[in-house]
């Protein structure tokens, strides 16, 4: 007899939140689907498997925590969190500054952090549960102009996850870290770069950045409903998931694979190159 998890998925108004919430019901598990608007769930209809529910993941951890006690209180506790909600803030670094910084990691790091840690008591009460956190192939490739706020995030939260994982799994809970690569998916690039503090120096770089980020949308390879149903595979331990060890990492993509393969490579080229100076830091 399958009894049904119930997941809480952050992000659900496009892209990978919305397409992962249709796979979710079509194996039979239940979705409460969150958005930071409910206008933004508008097109979705409630039924018995289907709750939307309202919440800004970037609204403080006791704004936060109360949204997803309510969550919980719908189907008697949350089995599996996904930390999909996020934004990509493109811009130069020196230009955006800090303040650009805070409110990237306001939503792509500390929302994460705060809805994670407002869904554990429920985990930790029985023991079980699965925290999924969707990063990005940026966390790997990070030598792009105008991403360093957005993949400075997504390899913060990176780091958070394989910290958590460690904490968690004396406590039987499980965590998964989805690194993607290029998907097309909806508002993903729907922030503009940033262009308000234009120092001449970065003129060059700058163009070039704001050309190359507006002509990506609708050009990428990755199918991103093949994607969400490799991610619940996982979680069922179904389909490609079958017979494998859990994973601390779902990378998907080929662009992904490359540009992981890539940054491995460049380290230890650097390690093996650099051995004696890397080896011989220690006391006489």
């Amino acid at each position: 007899m399958h009894i049904p998890k119930v997941w809480l998925i952050t992000g659900t108004s496009s892209g990978f939140g919305r397409r992962l919430a249709a796979e979710v019901i079509s194996r039979g598990d239940r979705v409460i689907a969150t958005a930071r608007s409910l206008g933004n769930l508008q097109d979705l209809t409630e039924g018995p498997d289907l709750r939307l529910h309202q919440l800004d993941v970037s609204s403080g951890s006791k704004a936060v925590k109360c949204r997803i006690d309510e969550a919980a209180a719908i189907w008697g506790g949350i089995d599996v969190v996904v930390n999909n909600a996020g934004v990509g803030l493109p811009g130069l670094l020196e230009e955006a500054g800090s303040e650009h910084m805070m409110q990237q990691y306001k939503t792509n790091v500390f929302g994460v952090l705060d809805v994670t840690n407002a869904a554990l008591p429920y985990m930790r009460k029985n023991r079980s549960g699965t925290i999924v956190i969707v990063g990005s192939r940026s966390a790997w490739k990070t030598e792009v102009r105008g991403l360093g706020f957005y993949a400075s995030s997504k390899a913060a939260v990176q780091a958070m996850g394989e910290t958590l994982a460690l904490e968690l799994t004396p406590l039987n809970i499980r965590v998964l870290i989805v690194e993607p690569g290029a998907f097309r998916t909806e508002k993903i690039y729907a922030y503009p770069f940033h262009t308000d503090n234009p120092i001449p120096d970065y003129d060059e770089q700058r163009e070039d950045g704001v050309v190359n980020f507006g002509a990506v949308a609708g050009k990428q390879k990755g199918d991103p409903t093949k994607a969400m149903k490799a991610l619940v595979d996982v979680v069922n331990g179904e389909g490609c998931a079958s017979g494998k060890p859990w994973p601390l990492y779902l990378v998907l993509g080929e662009d992904a694979e490359q540009d992981i393969r890539d940054k491995c490579k460049k380290v230890m080229d650097h390690l093996d190159e650099w051995r004696s100076v890397v080896r011989g830091t220690n006391f006489d």
